[in-house]
Formats: C-alpha cells, sequence, structure tokens
C-alpha cells in the first residue's frame, strides 16, 4: 500500500483497507475476515460480472471457511443501469439474509449495492472489476431517481480490492471512462483555488495532497492504458480510489468536482447519452468533454485584463433576486428540474454591494492567483489530446451533443449547483457570455472544431 493511501485511510470515516495489487482477488477472504469476522458473505453482481470476477470470488471465500449465502446476480443484459427501483430491488432480497454484501463490479454495480446496504445499515466489501470511476471509495451513490442522476446520501466501502489483472483485461471504454473522470480533477483544483482566494471555501491542504499529488502521474500515460498496461491501470486505480477517499475525508465533493461535474450533472439530470446502444455514455466521458469546456474558459478567462472592467456598469445591470430566478426559469424549463435549480441558483446570488467588494477582492488577489491557476491548469487542446489518446470523447459531437445545446451549457450548467467555480467568477465579473462567445467565433477555440 502506498504511503498516500496509508495517509488517506487515516482520515477516512468509512473506509479501513484498501488492496491495489495484480492477483488481488486471493486476498478477498483476509480482508473480509479482517474487516467482518465470522460474519457470513454474500456476492453480488451481475451475470458478466460474475463471469470476470464474481466466481472467483465464491471460490476463494468457502476455500477460507468463510460462510456464504445465495449470491445475488443481475442480468447480465440488459446493461445493468444504476437506478432506484434496482437499489430497492437488491435491499428487499438483502434484507432476509443475514450477510455483508461483497460488491464485485464496477460503478453501477457498486453504486446498487452502496445504497442497499447503506438503507439496510450494513457495512459492504467492494471489489472492482474495472478502473472505470471514482466513487468506489467515495460516500453516496450516484442512483437515478424519477429517471434522473442524483447523489443519494448512504457509507462508502468497509474495504476496497483492486486486481489490477481483471482491471487492465477490462473492456477499453471503462478504462478510458475512468481517466475521463479523474482528468476532471484538473480543473476543479483550479475551482478550489479560486473558492479558497476569496474566502469561499478553504482548501483542506491534506485532502488536497490526496487528490492533486498523484493526480499527474496517474494521467501521464493514456496510450498504455489504452493497450491495457497493467503498471498504467495501476496508476489509474490508485488515482481514482485516492479520489474517492479524499471526498470522504473532506465530507464533501468538492476535492474531486467542479464546474466539468456541473456540465456532466447537467447532461445526466436532462436524461441525455441513457438510451445510447451498446452502452449508456458514461459519467466519466461526459465530464472528461466538461473538462475541455472549462480548461478552454479558463484559458480565455485568464487573457482578459480583470484590472479593465467597468465595475459601476457591472453592478448597473447586476439582477435582483427576482430577475434571476426567471432567468433560471426560462432557462430551465423542465418542471422536473426547476425549482432544486432555482434553489441552488438563489443561493450563490449576491447584493450589489456584495458583488461590488467580490470584484475588488479578486482584482485585488489576481495577481497573485492567475499565475497559480496557470500552473494548475492544463491547456485544453492537451486535454483534448489526452483523451483521444486513451480512446475517450473529446468534442461535444463525440458524445452526440447539438452544437446549441453544448454552447447553453456553459450558461445553463452555472445554475444547477450551489458550488463555486470559475462560471461563477465569469458571471460575476459580467464576462461570461463574452468569453462563451469568444470559444464560439469562427476563430474561438470551439468555433475552430465546429462540426
Amino acid at each position: 500500500m502506498s504511503e498516500l493511501i496509508e495517509r488517506a485511510l487515516a482520515d477516512a470515516s468509512q473506509t479501513r483497507v484498501v488492496v491495489i495489487a495484480e492477483g488481488a482477488l486471493a486476498q478477498s477472504a483476509e480482508v473480509f475476515r479482517d474487516l467482518f469476522g465470522d460474519a457470513r458473505a454474500v456476492v453480488v453482481g451481475d451475470e458478466r460480472t460474475m463471469a470476470v470476477a464474481g466466481n472467483e470470488v465464491v471460490r476463494v471465500l468457502r476455500g477460507a471457511g468463510v460462510e456464504q449465502a445465495e449470491p445475488h446476480v443481475f442480468p447480465g443484459s440488459p446493461e445493468l443501469y444504476a437506478k432506484y427501483e434496482n437499489c430497492e430491488a437488491l435491499r428487499d432480497a438483502l434484507a432476509g439474509v443475514d450477510a455483508i454484501p461483497v460488491a464485485v463490479g464496477a460503478g453501477t454495480l457498486n453504486d446498487i449495492v452502496k445504497r442497499a446496504a447503506g438503507e439496510l445499515e450494513r457495512p459492504y466489501l467492494q471489489i472492482g472489476t474495472a478502473a472505470s470511476m471514482d466513487g468506489y471509495t467515495a460516500f453516496g451513490s450516484s442512483i437515478a431517481l424519477d429517471g434522473f442522476k442524483q447523489t443519494l446520501s448512504c457509507p462508502a466501502c468497509t474495504g476496497s480490492i483492486s486486481d489490477l489483472s481483471i482491471m487492465a483485461a477490462a473492456p477499453q471504454v471503462m478504462t478510458a471512462s475512468g481517466y475521463g473522470d479523474l482528468l476532471g480533477k484538473v480543473p476543479a483544483g483550479a475551482d478550489w483555488m479560486i473558492a479558497d482566494a476569496l474566502g469561499i471555501e478553504p482548501i483542506d491542504a491534506g485532502v488536497w495532497d490526496l487528490v492533486q499529488g498523484p493526480l499527474r502521474a496517474s494521467l501521464a500515460r493514456p496510450e498504455a492504458l489504452a493497450a491495457g498496461d497493467v503498471g498504467a491501470t495501476g496508476e489509474l486505480a490508485e488515482g481514482l480510489v485516492m479520489s474517492g477517499l479524499a471526498m470522504q475525508a473532506h465530507e464533501s465533493s468538492r476535492p474531486a468536482s467542479g464546474a466539468e461535474h456541473q456540465f456532466s450533472h447537467l447532461w445526466e439530470m436532462e436524461g441525455h447519452g441513457v438510451d445510447i446502444a451498446p452502452r449508456r455514455l458514461s459519467h466519466g466521458f461526459k465530464v472528461g468533454v466538461g473538462s475541455v469546456a472549462i480548461a478552454a474558459l479558463y484559458e480565455a478567462l485568464l487573457d482578459r485584463d480583470l484590472d479593465a472592467l467597468d465595475v459601476d456598469a457591472l453592478i448597473a445591470t447586476w439582477p435582483t433576486r427576482e430577475q434571476l430566478e426567471a432567468h433560471v426559469r426560462e432557462l430551465h424549463p423542465d418542471p422536473q428540474l426547476v425549482e432544486e435549480t432555482v434553489v441552488q441558483a438563489l443561493a450563490k446570488w449576491v447584493t450589489p454591494e456584495q458583488l461590488a467588494e467580490r470584484v475588488a477582492l479578486v482584482q485585488r488577489v489576481w495577481p497573485d492567483l492567475a499565475p497559480r491557476l496557470t500552473q494548475q491548469l492544463m491547456p485544453a487542446a492537451e486535454l483534448q489530446r489526452m483523451l483521444r489518446a486513451v480512446g475517450a470523447p473529446a468534442h461535444p459531437s463525440d458524445i452526440g451533443l447539438d452544437w446549441q445545446r453544448f454552447t447553453d451549457t456553459y450558461v445553463r450548467s452555472q445554475m444547477i449547483r450551489k458550488r463555486y467555480t470559475v462560471l461563477d467568477l465569469a458571471l460575476e465579473l459580467g464576462l461570461l457570455n463574452e468569453l462563451v462567445d469568444e470559444l464560439f467565433a469562427p476563430d474561438g477555440f470551439w468555433g475552430r472544431q465546429r462540426p
């Protein structure tokens, strides 16, 4: 176990053991016994993950004398979806079984088991079959409730096992998805730096190091990941696990999620990619495209002279709460989404007096902050290159988004979460619409790439 993982476990509130190694399935029984003593186990998977790893976990547990209930196996086809009905079905099936769940699968399976176990107030052991997302060791489950993805509260796994031989052999699209999810930590870190500099949400240095410390190394070999290299897969898996542990330690997704995730969340809330065959559009793929979009926005913002802002004109045109609410309702007409979107957007509204103070503060800290943001960020074009090298989408057309909807996402996604990001900074400086226009102009970053 790496020193960083040991540090992360010391601060984690729920996860006590992490194993990342080739052949780690062989340690399943040992880890289970260390965590749960003589308790019974019930392996949970789907037909695909049982064939890949679940049946071997059953064999290892049996060989070590761990008593087991009959495994709970979801169908392999159609593709399992993390909807609340599946959580309910699993919860009800396990309610009469006195056993600790052992989730064998990737992100969807883990989210379902995590929520079902949480509702039963049981711990569980997680065994990943792909380095496909950072939620294995994170609190909460990303579940579709009433048709829309949202994070439902529940504890993280008690133990996490990543067998790199299995993960490296997983479908390449799953590894690419994990890469896209991890890539989002680059602009997310910049967003946290802004919130810290403006006194909105201070950085926890220890938690910051858990995510940002291994990040560049975890992202450094996209070509090797695409080729199924075990070492590169281990680096990616560690970065993803560390991200989840950091969210546990911070009791928030702030260390791993910023404006790039708001792009993804908006598309997920509206059901984009749910019906794409043969595999649903993954969270990581949407985050990857969102990361490129936000990196491009940062580049445009960092080129601006903030001392030249017409602050009086900005304050004079600042919307009232009532005007903001009307604008949110205009841009988010879906009745299932609009009320919560209004709540989130209004939570960030400031008075004209507060806005004047905010802009003055930005102008004071910008000479120091801008170079640090530049150091944290990576060029949008480089992010596109890395995503393409690993086999992940890097352009809105790659994920089936039409041009206008993608353009509008810059403004619409700012409204859906109260978390302060570069989208809020650009909005409060009166620059968001201008910067978006610049990006989509014929000679702008996106304009040059228009389909």
